[in-house]
């Protein structure tokens, strides 16, 4: 028999001690990223700031802007 009233854990009175510490991820959270080929954009762009992608016969341009930040146009 449960003895805690579920009208508390919907309260939020007990949500802290089931939330995960900042930080922290989880097993499938890690699997799911190691599985992803990850690059980083200086491999990509090896020191410009445009490269192009042929992608289904179409071109695309992926750009560094000056904030830093990634644009992809078609």
């Amino acid at each position: 028999m449960n003895s805690h009233n579920p009208n508390h854990f919907r309260s939020g009175q007990y949500r802290h001690a089931y939330r995960r510490p900042e930080g922290q991820i989880g097993a499938r959270q890690i699997a799911e990223s190691l599985a992803v080929r990850t690059l980083t954009s200086e491999s990509l762009f090896l020191g410009d700031y445009e490269i192009g992608i042929n992608h289904g016969g179409a071109l695309y341009r992926l750009k560094i802007t000056r904030q830093g930040k990634l644009i992809l146009n078609k």
